[in-house]
């Protein structure tokens, strides 16, 4: 039998609250110079009492909630106690026991991966080690900052599921709105736990920290399990430790064997009371305050535009696109409502619509976005002028070349692609003689893909349109384009 991975996964989350977990300090420690937010209070000077954040409990609750938790009546806070140059107390307020969430789930696809639970802490300062240098500086902005961490039960099986767990949980904590998680900035933290088995009992257990992006996580999984496979293989022990990933050499080194919770000397925080969660109607206000999750747009993304696995994760994962995205198909929907009415749009109709419209959000916009330093929420086309771009190509009075051109200063100016069409003369051709004089044109200067087509080349056909469409500059109407090269051929 095959060694099979049993896999267990940490996350912190930092919070997105105005000011830290117990004192009223700004949270924004990325933006400020270092040391500038604190206080007595984050920088534990004797005589000082903390104060419970009630926002960044709230926020944890909603979590809680959206990942299928149970909210037990009453919670508490409690010390953790270890030594560390970026714990200013000696101690970290955390929780131990009675956590404000626990035995929630996440469904992925067919499989439930259990949470064991989620509690809030207090995040630890930031230690800088200038390179060359024999010292270390210790930045304590972060420190106090409302720390989520959400742990789960070992039933992971690989390392791709256990990337694609963090992925799901990164875009969730997005859609509640409670934390940006950006891995890079240090928003979002995962750890690990990886254990090797022959059968249902579980392995020694090893903790993998310094996880700091979803490859990472997924090499790091995947870097262990062949290390903890040799070792078991050449009949050796393993050893409960916690390991560090090393992202340069892309291996994972031993920082110290692992501590037990009684390690911690955890005992109640005696300056916090306990907490009484709520009542029921405390509750389902929160619930009231979940958003649609990115499993359920998933699912309707597909029952409603039928539209790909890879456009539905294109609009899931980034939600502003997404939203921008149902905002431009809800002035579409009143287009369409007014063209039923008149009988002249139907079901088939509708679908080609949000084709369209997310081709060319997908493709066109989100190329332009690439290209300039405008983030996905701050773009100037408004939804509505979006729509309007996307009905004047679906009417075809405006061709794909054309398109693109106005689309481009659409997001330059965030003007109306009627107006500009109109202020640039991109509109199309009215005279069809000057349409046909074009054709005339291209078929007397390219007798090759003239014959080609007359020898059944229908690829040649397409060149033609091509030659025609540059001629006048794209401003021809491509039905017309064929239907003049086809009769002019004959």
């Amino acid at each position: 039998m095959e060694y099979r991975p049993t896999i267990g996964i940490e996350i912190h989350v930092e919070l997105k609250t105005k000011s830290k977990m117990f004192c009223s300090c700004l949270n924004d420690h990325g933006k400020s110079f270092a040391n500038t937010n604190i206080c007595p209070i984050c920088m534990a000077h004797p005589g000082t009492l903390p104060v419970i954040n009630r926002e960044a409990v709230k926020k944890v609750i909603k979590t809680g909630l959206a990942l299928n938790c149970k909210i037990p009546e009453y919670s508490k806070f409690d010390r953790k106690n270890y030594f560390y140059p970026d714990i200013p107390k000696g101690y970290q307020i955390s929780q131990f026991g009675m956590e404000l969430c626990r035995q929630g789930f996440l469904n992925m696809g067919d499989k439930k991966i259990r949470i064991k639970e989620i509690h809030l802490e207090e995040d630890t300062g930031r230690l800088i080690h200038p390179k060359g240098e024999d010292y270390s500086l210790v930045d304590f902005n972060r420190a106090g900052v409302p720390l989520m961490e959400l742990v789960t039960e070992p039933d992971i099986h690989s390392a791709k599921e256990a990337k694609q767990f963090v992925e799901e949980l990164q875009i969730i904590f997005r859609y509640l709105g409670i934390s940006d998680a950006d891995m890079e900035k240090g928003e979002m933290r995962c750890e690990v736990n990886i254990s090797l088995s022959k059968d249902d009992k579980l392995g020694t257990k090893v903790e993998l920290k310094n996880l700091n992006s979803f490859r990472a996580v997924q090499r790091g999984a995947e870097y262990e399990i062949k290390r903890q496979t040799e070792i078991l293989e050449n009949g050796k022990r393993l050893i409960q430790e916690t390991r560090g990933w090393d992202d340069v050499e892309q291996i994972t080194v031993k920082q110290r064997e692992k501590e037990e919770a009684h390690d911690y000397r955890y005992f109640p925080e005696p300056d916090l009371p306990m907490l009484r969660m709520g009542t029921k109607e405390y509750i389902d206000e929160i619930k009231g305050e979940i958003p649609e999750l990115p499993q359920e747009r998933r699912q309707r993304f597909e029952k409603e535009y039928g539209f790909s696995e890879k456009e539905i994760s294109v609009f899931v994962q980034n939600k502003a696109i997404g939203e921008y995205f149902e905002k431009a198909m809800s002035e579409l929907r009143n287009w369409i409502k007014e063209s039923e009415e008149k009988g002249e749009v139907g079901k088939q109709e509708f679908l080609k619509l949000s084709k369209l419209c997310s081709n060319y959000i997908i493709t066109d916009l989100q190329g332009l976005l690439k290209k300039s330093s405008v983030s996905d929420e701050k773009f100037l086309i408004t939804p509505e002028n979006f729509a309007e771009f996307i009905t004047l190509i679906y009417h075809e009075k405006i061709s794909s070349k054309i398109a693109k051109i106005v689309l481009a200063e659409m997001f330059k100016t965030g003007g109306d692609p009627s107006q500009i069409i109109e202020d640039k003369n991109l509109g199309q051709i009215k005279d069809e003689s000057e349409v046909e004089n074009a054709v005339k044109d291209v078929i007397s200067k390219n007798s090759k893909p003239v014959e080609d087509f007359k020898k059944g080349k229908e690829n040649a056909l397409q060149f033609l349109v091509g030659q025609v469409m540059a001629i006048t500059r794209g401003k021809a109407r491509p039905d017309t384009v064929i239907q003049l090269l086809r009769k002019l051929l004959k």
